[in-house]
């Protein structure tokens, strides 16, 4: 069997995208890479992402960033529910997202944060879809927010907590993200919870152009030496970061196809209907 994949979380909507995007597109279908997840951020990039996923076949989210609400109008949360309403009954629309909590970038509100993520976890319940999560050093104020929200599920994109965090998001329903950090050889944390998780737990994803793989990182003392460079990562490297889960579990790169591929329609359910037959029955 020919490996194909699933990018759970993709941002290909991203300015640094604006150049190239077809040609990037192109590369991960010529990779392998069958379907991409577009996460919205902003209620401004609502309909960019679901025309992206209309014209490439592939699936989106819509949801604010918690790193974006306090640029958001004061009609914000409504554009993002009219929206969530009128996609209802739309194939594409696979979740709510990318929506969470940051606790790393200094002077960030959390408290309106979680006034957002709450609100968006109710919209998520509301339309019955499973959530896309941020959680960057503030996982356990949203595992508190999602055992009072009872979501269906979904994915704790770039997961960096501990074992005991993994455990407790994997029994609310939800998969881990893995990508690029756990190509980073001093990623020691990510690298063993690759390796342990049970079969059923994780997801492959890019968040390009974010999250670069090591092949592709450059350090910012790097960059500010060589007067800049390119480090933009690509869903086209999704295969290659696989490898390097197949690597740390022990398995061939078409088992972890299979599995990561199971794993995501698992977490998002109407994945499955945009997945070739062929590939769902593998």
């Amino acid at each position: 069997m020919t490996a194909c994949w699933i990018d759970t979380h993709c941002h290909l909507d991203a300015a640094e995208f604006d150049a190239d995007r077809a040609a990037v597109h192109a590369r991960a279908r010529a990779a392998g890479v069958g379907l991409l997840v577009l996460p919205a951020v902003s209620s401004a990039n609502l309909a960019a992402v679901r025309a992206l996923a209309q014209q490439g076949g592939d699936a989106y989210a819509l949801g604010v960033h918690p790193l974006y609400v306090a640029q958001e109008p004061a009609d914000g949360l409504a554009r993002l529910q009219a929206a969530l309403q009128a996609q209802a009954g739309e194939a594409r629309l696979v979740a709510v997202g990318e929506i969470g909590l940051d606790g790393f970038v200094p002077g960030a509100d959390a408290a309106l944060q979680a006034r957002w993520c709450s609100a968006q976890l109710g919209l998520a319940r509301e339309a019955g879809l499973p959530v896309l999560l941020h959680v960057r050093r503030a996982v356990d104020p949203l595992l508190a927010l999602l055992r009072r929200s009872r979501v269906a599920g979904g994915i704790a994109h770039a997961f960096n907590g501990s074992a005991q965090q993994a455990r407790a998001f994997l029994d609310l329903g939800f998969k881990l993200g893995f990508g690029g950090a756990m190509t980073q050889p001093r990623a020691l944390q990510i690298r063993r919870l690759a390796a342990e998780l049970p079969a059923d737990a994780w997801v492959l994803e890019t968040d390009a152009p974010d999250i670069p793989p090591a092949w592709l990182y450059r350090s910012a003392a790097d960059r500010a030496r060589d007067g800049g460079g390119h480090h933009r990562n690509e869903p086209a490297e999704l295969p290659r970061i696989a490898a390097t889960l197949a690597g740390l579990r022990g398995l061939s790169l078409d088992e972890v196809a299979r599995q990561s591929g199971a794993n995501a329609r698992a977490a998002l359910p109407k994945l499955a209907a945009l997945w070739p037959t062929s590939q769902a029955a593998a």
